[in-house]
């Protein structure tokens, strides 16, 4: 493994090409806009059979297909506990997909219980369109300001690399490439790890907020009733 090979997989790409085929990949995943998503309601199977083809690029080992992005069972169990609002007469409907997105994404680095306290605010308020914003334009939203990031992240991701790359020049060979491939991936976990921390404040801060908000409204009705 050479320094400049710090990053292969079977096909042998070394580290910008692994980072170009992600971002890239990254951008088209962020561009599946409100827009593509069927305006008719599904059934679960060609909700799983979607979602499956729009996000196969985020499961690990892609190719072989047997990561699954949902089950039934998984979907089924977002509903019976409130994760998810239930499908009208089996059939979900556009916003029902942009939720499970959202779901699919935080799910990946954050506990349900977290995933739900985060969630369930906005399907509340914007989930029936009843509101000035729509979900969808929550939701596409997010996914401009997040492609118009993608740069930035490149930028700091190569900038790891190469501080990376500098270090440990007195190891040779492999024991040298091990050590800078681990320090690469050290400064990538360090970023993620402070990240999910102020995320999980963040959460800890809009649970309390909502207990708040219960408190009040229970102490209102009970006022009221004398």
């Amino acid at each position: 493994m050479s320094t400049n090979r710090i990053i292969e997989n079977d096909e042998g790409r070394d580290f910008d090409e692994v980072l170009n085929s992600i971002l890239s990949e990254m951008g088209s995943v962020l561009n599946i806009k409100s827009g593509e998503i069927p305006n008719i309601d599904l059934y679960m199977d060609q909700v799983l059979s979607f979602l499956d083809e729009k996000l196969n690029y985020t499961r690990r080992n892609s190719a072989s297909g047997d990561e699954k992005i949902f089950t039934k069972t998984m979907i089924n169990n977002y509903a019976k506990n409130d994760l998810l609002p239930p499908p009208v007469k089996k059939k979900y409907s556009k916003e029902h997909m942009m939720t499970l997105i959202f779901i699919y994404y935080f799910k990946n680095f954050l506990s349900i219980n977290d995933v739900q306290t985060l969630v369930n605010p906005i399907t509340d308020k914007y989930f029936d369109g009843n509101d000035d914003i729509k979900l969808s334009e929550i939701y596409d939203s997010i996914l401009k300001i997040g492609e118009e990031r993608i740069s930035l992240l490149s930028h700091d991701i190569r900038d790891k690399y190469e501080a990376s790359m500098k270090s440990f020049k007195e190891i040779e060979g492999e024991d040298g490439d091990y050590l800078r491939l681990f320090l690469l991936i050290s400064l990538l976990s360090y970023d993620v790890f402070i990240k999910k921390m102020l995320i999980e404040q963040l959460i800890d801060e809009v649970r309390k907020n909502e207990k708040e908000s219960l408190s009040d409204k229970k102490k209102d009705k009970q006022s009221k009733k004398f």
